[in-house]
Protein backbone atom coordinates (compact mmCIF):
# COMPACT_ATOMS: atom_id res chain seq x y z
CA UNK A 1 0.00 0.00 0.00
CA UNK A 2 1.71 3.08 -0.71
CA UNK A 3 1.74 6.31 1.59
CA UNK A 4 -0.96 8.78 2.77
CA UNK A 5 -0.01 11.93 -0.02
CA UNK A 6 2.24 14.46 1.55
CA UNK A 7 0.79 17.37 4.01
CA UNK A 8 -0.34 20.36 1.68
CA UNK A 9 2.04 23.19 2.53
CA UNK A 10 0.09 25.78 4.20
CA UNK A 11 -2.23 28.40 2.37
CA UNK A 12 -0.56 31.36 1.64
CA UNK A 13 -2.18 34.52 1.79
CA UNK A 14 -3.72 34.54 -1.84
CA UNK A 15 -5.26 31.03 -1.72
CA UNK A 16 -7.38 31.41 1.30
CA UNK A 17 -10.67 31.35 -0.41
CA UNK A 18 -11.62 27.83 0.46
CA UNK A 19 -10.70 28.62 4.15
CA UNK A 20 -13.09 31.42 4.28
CA UNK A 21 -15.61 29.50 2.62
CA UNK A 22 -15.74 26.86 5.19
CA UNK A 23 -15.63 29.48 7.96
CA UNK A 24 -18.15 31.40 6.89
CA UNK A 25 -20.83 28.71 6.03
CA UNK A 26 -19.98 27.44 9.50
CA UNK A 27 -20.80 31.13 11.19
CA UNK A 28 -23.39 31.42 9.34
CA UNK A 29 -25.03 28.65 10.19
CA UNK A 30 -24.27 29.26 14.05
CA UNK A 31 -25.17 32.13 14.61
CA UNK A 32 -28.91 31.23 12.55
CA UNK A 33 -29.21 28.33 14.83
CA UNK A 34 -28.54 30.46 17.87
CA UNK A 35 -30.52 33.16 16.96
CA UNK A 36 -33.58 30.24 16.44
CA UNK A 37 -33.02 29.08 19.69
CA UNK A 38 -33.47 32.64 21.51
CA UNK A 39 -36.43 32.70 19.90
CA UNK A 40 -37.84 29.70 19.99
CA UNK A 41 -40.73 28.93 22.44
CA UNK A 42 -39.94 25.36 22.61
CA UNK A 43 -39.82 24.03 26.52
CA UNK A 44 -37.02 21.70 27.08
CA UNK A 45 -38.04 18.01 26.43
CA UNK A 46 -37.76 16.18 29.97
CA UNK A 47 -34.52 14.27 28.73
CA UNK A 48 -32.66 17.48 28.62
CA UNK A 49 -34.47 19.13 32.06
CA UNK A 50 -32.78 15.80 32.91
CA UNK A 51 -29.19 16.66 31.64
CA UNK A 52 -30.30 20.37 33.11
CA UNK A 53 -30.78 18.63 36.58
CA UNK A 54 -27.72 17.00 36.66
CA UNK A 55 -25.67 20.18 36.11
CA UNK A 56 -27.18 21.40 39.25
CA UNK A 57 -24.34 19.19 41.01
CA UNK A 58 -21.67 18.82 38.76
CA UNK A 59 -19.49 15.23 39.26
CA UNK A 60 -17.85 12.68 37.07
CA UNK A 61 -20.97 10.81 36.08
CA UNK A 62 -23.96 10.14 36.50
CA UNK A 63 -26.88 7.42 36.20
CA UNK A 64 -27.47 6.97 32.24
CA UNK A 65 -24.73 9.35 30.89
CA UNK A 66 -21.53 10.56 31.60
CA UNK A 67 -20.95 13.96 32.75
CA UNK A 68 -19.89 15.75 29.93
CA UNK A 69 -23.37 17.43 28.91
CA UNK A 70 -23.75 18.31 32.66
CA UNK A 71 -20.71 20.18 32.47
CA UNK A 72 -21.90 21.75 29.22
CA UNK A 73 -24.84 22.92 30.59
CA UNK A 74 -23.39 24.25 33.92
CA UNK A 75 -20.77 26.42 31.71
CA UNK A 76 -23.50 27.99 29.50
CA UNK A 77 -26.46 28.47 32.30
CA UNK A 78 -23.02 30.33 34.69
CA UNK A 79 -22.95 32.66 32.01
CA UNK A 80 -26.69 33.55 30.90
CA UNK A 81 -29.15 32.09 33.48
CA UNK A 82 -31.55 28.78 33.53
CA UNK A 83 -33.54 29.89 30.85
CA UNK A 84 -34.18 26.94 27.60
CA UNK A 85 -32.20 28.95 25.26
CA UNK A 86 -28.65 29.13 27.54
CA UNK A 87 -29.62 24.98 28.28
CA UNK A 88 -29.23 24.93 24.61
CA UNK A 89 -26.64 26.93 23.93
CA UNK A 90 -23.71 24.54 23.31
CA UNK A 91 -25.21 22.76 20.90
CA UNK A 92 -24.70 24.75 18.01
CA UNK A 93 -21.27 25.87 19.21
CA UNK A 94 -19.77 21.82 19.38
CA UNK A 95 -21.25 21.15 16.12
CA UNK A 96 -19.72 24.11 14.76
CA UNK A 97 -16.16 23.20 15.95
CA UNK A 98 -16.83 19.56 14.40
CA UNK A 99 -17.29 21.52 11.27
CA UNK A 100 -14.25 23.17 11.53
CA UNK A 101 -11.94 19.98 12.40
CA UNK A 102 -13.46 18.09 9.53
CA UNK A 103 -12.70 20.66 7.07
CA UNK A 104 -9.12 20.45 8.04
CA UNK A 105 -9.09 16.78 7.85
CA UNK A 106 -10.51 16.37 4.58
CA UNK A 107 -7.30 19.48 3.36
CA UNK A 108 -5.20 16.98 5.11
CA UNK A 109 -5.96 13.82 3.30
CA UNK A 110 -7.16 15.47 0.23
CA UNK A 111 -7.47 19.01 -1.05
CA UNK A 112 -8.78 22.70 0.12
CA UNK A 113 -11.80 22.18 -1.58
CA UNK A 114 -12.58 18.39 0.06
CA UNK A 115 -12.52 20.02 3.06
CA UNK A 116 -14.81 22.81 2.09
CA UNK A 117 -17.31 19.97 0.97
CA UNK A 118 -16.79 17.77 4.07
CA UNK A 119 -17.60 20.90 6.57
CA UNK A 120 -20.34 21.90 4.42
CA UNK A 121 -21.96 17.71 4.47
CA UNK A 122 -21.51 18.18 8.07
CA UNK A 123 -22.56 21.07 9.14
CA UNK A 124 -25.96 20.20 7.11
CA UNK A 125 -26.38 16.51 8.23
CA UNK A 126 -30.18 16.66 8.77
CA UNK A 127 -29.28 14.81 12.43
CA UNK A 128 -26.88 17.60 12.92
CA UNK A 129 -29.45 20.56 12.01
CA UNK A 130 -31.67 18.70 14.54
CA UNK A 131 -29.19 18.04 17.08
CA UNK A 132 -28.41 21.43 16.74
CA UNK A 133 -31.79 22.78 18.16
CA UNK A 134 -31.95 20.09 21.09
CA UNK A 135 -29.08 19.54 23.51
CA UNK A 136 -28.31 15.66 23.66
CA UNK A 137 -25.00 14.06 24.16
CA UNK A 138 -24.05 13.66 20.58
CA UNK A 139 -23.77 16.93 20.45
CA UNK A 140 -20.24 16.55 21.97
CA UNK A 141 -19.65 13.23 21.42
CA UNK A 142 -19.36 14.24 17.88
CA UNK A 143 -17.35 17.43 18.50
CA UNK A 144 -14.69 15.90 20.65
CA UNK A 145 -14.34 12.59 17.77
CA UNK A 146 -13.90 15.02 15.03
CA UNK A 147 -10.86 16.55 16.72
CA UNK A 148 -9.57 13.51 17.79
CA UNK A 149 -9.82 12.19 14.27
CA UNK A 150 -8.10 15.38 12.88
CA UNK A 151 -5.14 14.27 15.43
CA UNK A 152 -5.19 10.97 14.13
CA UNK A 153 -4.55 12.33 11.14
CA UNK A 154 -2.12 14.94 11.96
CA UNK A 155 0.24 11.74 13.49
CA UNK A 156 -0.20 9.81 10.49
CA UNK A 157 1.13 12.90 8.31
CA UNK A 158 4.54 12.52 9.93
CA UNK A 159 6.39 15.49 11.81
CA UNK A 160 6.30 16.42 14.92
CA UNK A 161 3.66 13.64 16.88
CA UNK A 162 4.13 14.08 20.57
CA UNK A 163 1.45 17.35 20.78
CA UNK A 164 -0.75 15.52 17.99
CA UNK A 165 -0.38 12.27 19.27
CA UNK A 166 -1.69 13.70 23.34
CA UNK A 167 -4.40 15.69 21.57
CA UNK A 168 -5.40 12.64 20.22
CA UNK A 169 -5.64 10.53 23.46
CA UNK A 170 -7.22 13.59 25.43
CA UNK A 171 -10.47 13.69 22.19
CA UNK A 172 -10.95 10.70 22.91
CA UNK A 173 -10.79 11.05 26.37
CA UNK A 174 -13.46 14.12 26.29
CA UNK A 175 -15.63 11.98 23.59
CA UNK A 176 -15.95 9.34 25.79
CA UNK A 177 -17.26 11.62 28.73
CA UNK A 178 -19.47 12.79 26.60
CA UNK A 179 -20.72 9.46 25.07
CA UNK A 180 -19.58 6.10 25.67
CA UNK A 181 -20.07 5.42 21.68
CA UNK A 182 -16.62 6.91 21.27
CA UNK A 183 -15.47 3.33 21.92
CA UNK A 184 -15.92 3.29 18.63
CA UNK A 185 -13.04 5.17 17.44
CA UNK A 186 -11.01 3.41 19.48
CA UNK A 187 -12.18 0.41 17.49
CA UNK A 188 -11.34 2.34 14.24
CA UNK A 189 -8.05 3.16 15.22
CA UNK A 190 -6.94 -0.35 15.92
CA UNK A 191 -8.73 -1.68 12.52
CA UNK A 192 -6.47 0.92 10.64
CA UNK A 193 -3.16 -0.35 12.38
CA UNK A 194 -4.34 -3.80 11.71
CA UNK A 195 -5.02 -3.23 7.83
CA UNK A 196 -2.35 -0.32 7.14
CA UNK A 197 1.19 -0.87 7.62
CA UNK A 198 2.01 2.92 6.75
CA UNK A 199 -0.06 3.44 9.52
CA UNK A 200 1.87 1.03 11.63
CA UNK A 201 4.73 3.21 11.21
CA UNK A 202 3.49 6.40 12.26
CA UNK A 203 3.52 5.23 16.03
CA UNK A 204 6.31 4.67 18.51
CA UNK A 205 6.33 3.35 22.17
CA UNK A 206 6.74 6.90 23.19
CA UNK A 207 3.76 8.69 20.72
CA UNK A 208 1.62 5.83 21.71
CA UNK A 209 2.00 6.35 25.48
CA UNK A 210 1.94 9.46 25.65
CA UNK A 211 -1.59 8.97 23.77
CA UNK A 212 -2.92 6.05 26.03
CA UNK A 213 -1.75 8.10 29.04
CA UNK A 214 -3.64 11.38 27.86
CA UNK A 215 -6.85 9.18 26.88
CA UNK A 216 -6.53 7.31 30.30
CA UNK A 217 -6.00 10.66 33.02
CA UNK A 218 -8.96 12.19 30.78
CA UNK A 219 -11.38 9.30 31.40
CA UNK A 220 -10.04 7.88 35.02
CA UNK A 221 -12.28 10.07 37.02
CA UNK A 222 -15.42 8.38 35.20
CA UNK A 223 -14.31 5.05 35.55
CA UNK A 224 -13.63 5.60 39.19
CA UNK A 225 -16.98 7.32 39.68
CA UNK A 226 -18.71 4.14 37.96
CA UNK A 227 -16.48 1.92 40.59
CA UNK A 228 -17.79 3.71 42.94
CA UNK A 229 -22.30 3.56 41.67
CA UNK A 230 -21.64 -0.31 40.91
CA UNK A 231 -21.04 0.43 37.23
CA UNK A 232 -24.40 2.12 36.57
CA UNK A 233 -23.93 4.43 33.59
CA UNK A 234 -21.77 1.00 31.65
CA UNK A 235 -24.55 -0.89 32.93
CA UNK A 236 -27.70 1.02 31.86
CA UNK A 237 -25.51 1.35 28.02
CA UNK A 238 -25.47 -2.10 28.36
CA UNK A 239 -28.76 -2.56 29.06
CA UNK A 240 -29.94 -0.26 25.59
CA UNK A 241 -28.92 -3.18 23.65
CA UNK A 242 -32.06 -5.72 25.25
CA UNK A 243 -30.71 -9.11 23.71
CA UNK A 244 -33.01 -10.45 25.67
CA UNK A 245 -36.22 -10.80 23.29
CA UNK A 246 -36.46 -11.96 19.56
CA UNK A 247 -33.24 -11.78 18.38
CA UNK A 248 -33.79 -12.36 14.55
CA UNK A 249 -35.58 -8.22 13.60
CA UNK A 250 -34.78 -8.04 9.88
CA UNK A 251 -37.59 -5.09 9.26
CA UNK A 252 -35.89 -3.41 12.64
CA UNK A 253 -33.02 -3.54 10.68
CA UNK A 254 -33.91 -2.90 7.26
CA UNK A 255 -35.79 0.16 9.07
CA UNK A 256 -32.21 1.22 10.96
CA UNK A 257 -30.45 1.35 7.41
CA UNK A 258 -33.18 3.32 5.80
CA UNK A 259 -33.09 6.01 8.32
CA UNK A 260 -29.49 6.27 7.87
CA UNK A 261 -30.49 8.41 4.75
CA UNK A 262 -32.61 10.89 6.89
CA UNK A 263 -29.67 11.01 9.29
CA UNK A 264 -26.39 11.53 7.23
CA UNK A 265 -28.66 12.79 3.88
CA UNK A 266 -30.08 10.68 1.28
CA UNK A 267 -26.84 11.85 -1.13
CA UNK A 268 -23.91 11.31 1.17
CA UNK A 269 -25.12 8.16 2.58
CA UNK A 270 -25.73 6.78 -0.80
CA UNK A 271 -22.14 7.74 -1.35
CA UNK A 272 -20.68 6.56 1.65
CA UNK A 273 -22.07 3.02 1.88
CA UNK A 274 -22.33 2.49 -2.11
CA UNK A 275 -19.37 4.70 -3.09
CA UNK A 276 -17.18 2.93 0.46
CA UNK A 277 -18.62 -0.83 -1.06
CA UNK A 278 -17.35 -0.63 -4.65
CA UNK A 279 -14.30 0.41 -4.05
CA UNK A 280 -12.89 -1.71 -1.20
CA UNK A 281 -14.51 -4.56 -3.92
CA UNK A 282 -12.53 -3.44 -6.44
CA UNK A 283 -9.10 -2.56 -4.44
CA UNK A 284 -9.15 0.91 -5.53
CA UNK A 285 -9.36 2.32 -2.42
CA UNK A 286 -6.19 5.15 -1.45
CA UNK A 287 -4.85 5.40 1.55
CA UNK A 288 -6.65 8.46 2.92
CA UNK A 289 -9.96 6.45 1.82
CA UNK A 290 -8.90 3.28 4.01
CA UNK A 291 -8.28 5.30 7.31
CA UNK A 292 -11.76 7.19 7.01
CA UNK A 293 -13.73 4.16 6.52
CA UNK A 294 -12.02 2.55 9.41
CA UNK A 295 -13.80 4.83 11.49
CA UNK A 296 -17.17 5.21 9.85
CA UNK A 297 -17.73 1.55 9.16
CA UNK A 298 -17.20 -0.03 13.14
CA UNK A 299 -20.35 2.26 14.15
CA UNK A 300 -22.51 1.34 10.93
CA UNK A 301 -21.93 -2.22 11.26
CA UNK A 302 -22.28 -3.17 14.94
CA UNK A 303 -25.36 -1.09 15.37
CA UNK A 304 -26.54 -2.42 12.00
CA UNK A 305 -26.34 -6.21 13.61
CA UNK A 306 -27.59 -4.77 16.95
CA UNK A 307 -30.48 -3.70 14.83
CA UNK A 308 -30.82 -6.89 13.58
CA UNK A 309 -30.71 -8.52 17.15
CA UNK A 310 -32.77 -6.26 18.79
CA UNK A 311 -33.32 -2.86 18.03
CA UNK A 312 -31.64 0.70 17.46
CA UNK A 313 -32.63 3.92 17.29
CA UNK A 314 -31.36 5.90 14.02
CA UNK A 315 -28.73 8.78 15.82
CA UNK A 316 -26.64 5.20 17.61
CA UNK A 317 -24.37 5.29 14.60
CA UNK A 318 -23.89 9.15 14.26
CA UNK A 319 -20.39 8.83 15.12
CA UNK A 320 -19.94 7.25 11.85
CA UNK A 321 -20.43 10.30 10.06
CA UNK A 322 -17.71 12.28 11.50
CA UNK A 323 -15.25 10.30 9.32
CA UNK A 324 -17.97 9.72 6.56
CA UNK A 325 -19.06 13.36 6.04
CA UNK A 326 -14.80 14.00 4.80
CA UNK A 327 -15.07 10.75 3.12
CA UNK A 328 -18.67 11.37 0.83
CA UNK A 329 -17.63 14.88 0.21
CA UNK A 330 -14.03 13.96 -0.91
CA UNK A 331 -15.29 10.68 -3.42
CA UNK A 332 -17.93 13.44 -5.01
CA UNK A 333 -15.07 16.00 -5.80
CA UNK A 334 -12.94 13.48 -7.09
CA UNK A 335 -15.56 11.85 -9.41
CA UNK A 336 -16.42 15.49 -10.07
CA UNK A 337 -19.92 14.53 -9.62
CA UNK A 338 -20.57 18.38 -9.22
CA UNK A 339 -24.46 18.23 -9.66
CA UNK A 340 -24.66 15.13 -7.39
CA UNK A 341 -22.84 17.38 -4.46
CA UNK A 342 -25.10 20.52 -5.51
CA UNK A 343 -28.22 18.62 -5.74
CA UNK A 344 -27.47 16.49 -1.95
CA UNK A 345 -26.49 19.87 -0.53
CA UNK A 346 -29.28 21.63 -1.55
CA UNK A 347 -31.54 19.07 -0.37
CA UNK A 348 -29.78 19.55 3.21
CA UNK A 349 -29.93 22.91 3.28
CA UNK A 350 -33.41 23.12 2.29
CA UNK A 351 -34.44 21.04 5.41
CA UNK A 352 -31.79 23.16 7.19
CA UNK A 353 -33.76 25.81 6.82
CA UNK A 354 -36.82 24.64 7.32
CA UNK A 355 -35.80 23.50 10.52
CA UNK A 356 -34.68 26.99 11.60
CA UNK A 357 -38.38 28.18 10.67
CA UNK A 358 -40.03 25.76 12.84
CA UNK A 359 -37.82 26.09 15.49
CA UNK A 360 -38.20 29.72 15.80
CA UNK A 361 -42.50 29.36 14.62
CA UNK A 362 -43.66 26.18 16.18
CA UNK A 363 -46.93 27.04 14.08
CA UNK A 364 -45.37 26.09 11.01
CA UNK A 365 -45.40 22.88 12.01
CA UNK A 366 -48.62 22.84 13.64
CA UNK A 367 -50.14 23.82 10.09
CA UNK A 368 -48.38 20.99 8.77
CA UNK A 369 -50.50 18.52 11.06
CA UNK A 370 -47.53 18.07 12.18
CA UNK A 371 -48.01 18.95 16.09
CA UNK A 372 -47.20 15.16 16.87
CA UNK A 373 -43.68 15.43 16.27
CA UNK A 374 -43.29 18.50 18.30
CA UNK A 375 -45.26 17.16 21.51
CA UNK A 376 -42.45 16.56 23.56
CA UNK A 377 -41.22 20.14 23.68
CA UNK A 378 -44.91 21.25 25.12
CA UNK A 379 -47.02 21.49 27.88
CA UNK A 380 -44.25 20.85 30.49
CA UNK A 381 -44.55 24.33 31.64
CA UNK A 382 -48.01 24.42 32.47
CA UNK A 383 -47.97 21.28 33.67
CA UNK A 384 -45.35 22.14 36.70
CA UNK A 385 -47.69 25.79 36.83
CA UNK A 386 -50.74 23.65 37.49
CA UNK A 387 -48.97 21.13 40.09
CA UNK A 388 -47.17 23.96 41.94
CA UNK A 389 -50.46 26.11 42.36
CA UNK A 390 -52.14 23.16 43.84
CA UNK A 391 -49.18 22.28 45.91
CA UNK A 392 -49.32 25.88 47.54
CA UNK A 393 -52.68 24.87 48.38
CA UNK A 394 -52.43 21.51 50.14
CA UNK A 395 -49.39 22.94 52.45
CA UNK A 396 -51.82 25.49 53.28
CA UNK A 397 -54.57 23.12 54.16
CA UNK A 398 -53.06 20.34 55.96
CA UNK A 399 -49.31 20.68 54.87
CA UNK A 400 -47.34 18.28 52.50
CA UNK A 401 -44.06 15.62 52.94
CA UNK A 402 -43.51 15.68 49.44
CA UNK A 403 -44.67 15.88 45.90
CA UNK A 404 -44.44 12.98 44.14
CA UNK A 405 -44.42 11.67 40.17
CA UNK A 406 -44.82 8.14 38.71
CA UNK A 407 -42.31 8.81 35.69
CA UNK A 408 -39.02 10.47 35.14
CA UNK A 409 -40.28 12.53 32.35
CA UNK A 410 -42.36 14.21 34.75
CA UNK A 411 -39.93 14.13 37.47
CA UNK A 412 -37.37 15.95 35.15
CA UNK A 413 -39.99 18.37 33.72
CA UNK A 414 -41.56 19.56 37.32
CA UNK A 415 -37.52 19.54 38.76
CA UNK A 416 -36.96 22.13 35.70
CA UNK A 417 -40.07 24.16 35.38
CA UNK A 418 -41.45 24.63 39.27
CA UNK A 419 -38.08 25.30 40.21
CA UNK A 420 -38.74 28.64 41.75
CA UNK A 421 -40.81 26.75 44.28
CA UNK A 422 -39.28 23.31 44.22
CA UNK A 423 -36.31 23.57 46.07
CA UNK A 424 -36.79 26.14 48.49
CA UNK A 425 -37.69 26.44 52.49
CA UNK A 426 -41.24 26.72 52.19
CA UNK A 427 -41.68 23.55 49.98
CA UNK A 428 -41.83 19.52 49.85
CA UNK A 429 -38.68 17.81 48.19
CA UNK A 430 -39.71 16.15 44.95
CA UNK A 431 -39.35 12.46 44.69
CA UNK A 432 -40.70 9.99 42.14
CA UNK A 433 -43.16 6.77 43.06
CA UNK A 434 -40.78 3.82 42.54
CA UNK A 435 -42.79 1.11 40.03
CA UNK A 436 -40.04 -1.46 40.48
CA UNK A 437 -38.14 -2.74 44.09
CA UNK A 438 -35.10 -0.93 42.91
CA UNK A 439 -34.09 2.31 41.38
CA UNK A 440 -33.88 1.99 37.60
CA UNK A 441 -32.82 5.37 36.51
CA UNK A 442 -31.43 8.90 38.13
CA UNK A 443 -34.36 10.39 39.86
CA UNK A 444 -35.29 6.74 41.25
CA UNK A 445 -31.57 6.37 42.84
CA UNK A 446 -31.36 9.93 44.33
CA UNK A 447 -35.01 10.86 45.01
CA UNK A 448 -36.91 7.88 45.81
CA UNK A 449 -40.46 8.12 47.69
CA UNK A 450 -39.98 6.49 51.16
CA UNK A 451 -42.45 5.79 54.18
CA UNK A 452 -40.64 8.65 56.02
CA UNK A 453 -41.87 11.59 53.10
CA UNK A 454 -45.19 9.40 52.42
CA UNK A 455 -47.19 11.21 55.54
CA UNK A 456 -49.20 13.51 53.31
CA UNK A 457 -47.99 13.50 49.30
CA UNK A 458 -49.41 14.71 45.85
CA UNK A 459 -48.55 12.28 43.63
CA UNK A 460 -48.82 13.49 39.70
CA UNK A 461 -49.36 10.21 37.37
CA UNK A 462 -48.38 10.97 34.02
CA UNK A 463 -51.57 10.09 31.71
CA UNK A 464 -53.06 7.95 35.41
CA UNK A 465 -51.61 4.91 33.73
CA UNK A 466 -50.08 3.85 37.07
CA UNK A 467 -52.79 5.18 39.43
CA UNK A 468 -54.48 2.11 40.63
CA UNK A 469 -51.01 0.72 41.69
CA UNK A 470 -50.35 3.97 43.39
CA UNK A 471 -53.45 4.28 45.20
CA UNK A 472 -52.65 0.72 46.37
CA UNK A 473 -49.31 1.81 47.88
CA UNK A 474 -51.00 4.46 50.20
CA UNK A 475 -53.06 3.97 53.24
CA UNK A 476 -55.53 6.82 52.04
CA UNK A 477 -55.53 8.04 47.93
CA UNK A 478 -58.65 9.86 46.62
CA UNK A 479 -57.89 11.24 42.83
CA UNK A 480 -57.98 14.96 43.72
CA UNK A 481 -57.61 16.14 39.85
CA UNK A 482 -56.72 15.71 36.35
CA UNK A 483 -54.33 18.28 35.09
CA UNK A 484 -54.86 18.60 31.09
CA UNK A 485 -52.38 20.34 28.55
CA UNK A 486 -53.68 21.03 25.01
CA UNK A 487 -50.30 20.66 23.33
CA UNK A 488 -51.44 23.03 20.31
CA UNK A 489 -54.42 24.73 20.04
CA UNK A 490 -54.51 24.11 16.23
CA UNK A 491 -53.99 20.14 16.93
CA UNK A 492 -56.87 20.38 19.12
CA UNK A 493 -59.20 22.72 16.10
CA UNK A 494 -57.94 19.86 13.75
CA UNK A 495 -59.17 17.07 15.51
CA UNK A 496 -61.32 18.10 17.85
CA UNK A 497 -63.94 15.69 15.74
CA UNK A 498 -62.34 12.87 16.49
CA UNK A 499 -61.36 12.03 20.03
CA UNK A 500 -59.38 9.60 19.74
CA UNK A 501 -56.78 11.23 17.85
CA UNK A 502 -57.54 14.37 19.68
CA UNK A 503 -56.29 12.64 22.93
CA UNK A 504 -53.24 10.88 21.03
CA UNK A 505 -51.81 14.13 18.99
CA UNK A 506 -53.48 17.01 21.15
CA UNK A 507 -53.58 16.70 24.48
CA UNK A 508 -51.63 15.46 27.93
CA UNK A 509 -53.52 14.46 31.06
CA UNK A 510 -51.82 14.19 34.70
CA UNK A 511 -53.52 12.47 37.84
CA UNK A 512 -53.70 14.06 41.16
CA UNK A 513 -53.59 11.89 44.19
CA UNK A 514 -53.36 13.15 47.34
CA UNK A 515 -51.57 10.07 49.10
CA UNK A 516 -51.59 9.38 52.77
CA UNK A 517 -49.83 6.70 54.91
CA UNK A 518 -47.33 5.32 52.47
CA UNK A 519 -46.50 2.10 52.29
CA UNK A 520 -45.43 0.26 49.33
CA UNK A 521 -46.31 -3.19 48.62
CA UNK A 522 -43.53 -5.93 48.88
CA UNK A 523 -41.70 -7.66 45.75
CA UNK A 524 -43.37 -5.42 43.11
CA UNK A 525 -40.46 -6.64 40.40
Amino acid sequence: MTTPDPTPPPPSATDRHPLRVAATLVLVLTVLRLAAIFASPLELNPEEAQYWLWSRTLDFGYFSKPPMIAWAIWATTAIGGNAESWVRFSAPLFHAVAGLSLYAVGRKLYDEWSGVAAAAVYMLMPGVALSSFILATDAPLLCFLALALLAYVEVQAGGRRLLPAAGLGAALGLAMLSKYAALYAVIGIGLHLVLSKDARRAWDLKTAGLALLAFAAVLAPNLIWNANHHFATVGHTAANANLGGKLFNPGEMLGFLGGQFGVFGPVPFGVLAGGGAVLAWRRRLRPQDLLLLCFAVPPLAVVTVGALLSRANDNWAASAYVAGAVLAAALLVRWRAKWWLIAGLGLQAALAVFMLLAVAHPAIVDALGRSNDIKRVRGWKQMAEQVVQRAQVEQINGGLSAIAVDDRFLFNALAYYGRDYIGTPDAPPLAIWLRRGHAGNQAETVAPLTPALGRRVLVVSLEGNQAPRITADFARAPTVGVLRQILSIKCAARYRDDEKTYNHRCLRRETLILGEGFAPLKNRD
